[in-house]
């Protein structure tokens, strides 16, 4: 065997193996969730969930509030980001495409805002919105999240911008079109892409928090997805059955919204990657 085939030989090999420690634990968490409460406990591993049942899920769905916890886990997500888009192409239009003054010192600010780790904000956030009446309710939640959405939503839809050459536009508008017509038709087109891949990567920053959730929200009714997961842990210990049940009726929605912009996706992350 040639020395490039055994290259070839070991790059794949690797490919294999990463792929297998990434999807070994998605699989686990869905098998398990189909497994009997003896095979879930079992000290010899059941790698397959032969014989299967449903009773995992059954279980999670039938635990208090799942599907209020679902429809406020998706007002949530679905505001944060589609508020989050329009002020972050917005601000990012004006950084990449501007010049004004303070516009280093925006885009720096951006960057070291992301730095502060969420932990060391929680109790600064939790008494302003306390302050404001906004506890517990999911309007707060929904700015709470704004807060660290918005700064990199600005900064990747910024990137996007500032890789679509002016000239573009210029032609255009040489061409006939108006400046409001130059961005409808030339430069939206072209940041789309960049548009979805924000969206995506919005969504699952929100849809996979925990932590604000459980420190802003108090009811039962107002509670998230994230926290309903937690309910399967008791004091009498963790119901793995359900928690991998629930684990992946909670992963289904993000899955799902991949997969149907996953296209653009790829493109928006290759967009800019080549100048020409």
């Amino acid at each position: 065997m040639t020395r490039r085939r055994l290259t070839r030989a070991g790059y794949n090999a690797a490919a294999v193996l990463v792929l297998a420690v990434t999807v070994f634990p998605i699989y686990w968490m869905v098998a398990t969730g189909f497994k009997r409460g003896p095979d879930i406990l079992s000290f010899e591993p059941r790698w397959l969930p032969i014989p299967g049942t449903l009773e995992n899920y059954r279980s999670a769905v039938a635990k208090p509030h799942f599907l209020q916890d679902v429809r406020n886990s998706m007002l949530v997500v679905v505001a944060t980001v589609l508020i989050s888009l329009v002020l972050a192409f917005l601000a990012a239009l004006a950084a990449g495409r501007f010049n004004f003054r303070g516009r280093a010192a925006m885009i720096v600010m951006l960057i070291v805002v992301q730095m502060v780790p969420l932990e060391a904000l929680i109790i600064p956030i939790y008494l302003m919105l306390d302050g404001a009446g906004q506890t517990d309710r999911l309007a707060g939640i929904v700015v709470t999240y704004l807060t660290f959405v918005l700064p990199f939503s600005i900064w990747t839809l910024r990137g996007f911008i500032v890789n679509i050459p002016t000239e573009l536009e210029e032609a255009a508008m040489v061409d006939g079109c108006t400046r409001a017509g130059a961005f409808r038709r030339i430069l939206f087109p072209l940041v789309a892409p960049g548009l979805v891949a924000t969206a995506v990567f919005s969504f699952i920053l929100v849809w996979n928090d925990y932590l604000i959730a459980y420190v802003l929200l108090r009811s039962p009714e107002k509670q998230t997805l994230g926290i309903w997961l937690a309910s399967f842990t008791t004091n009498h210990g963790t119901e793995w059955g359900g928690v991998m049940a629930g684990s992946t009726l909670f992963a289904i929605p993000a899955v799902v919204f991949f997969l149907l912009v996953q296209r653009r996706v790829v493109s928006g992350l290759t967009a800019g990657a080549v100048k020409g």
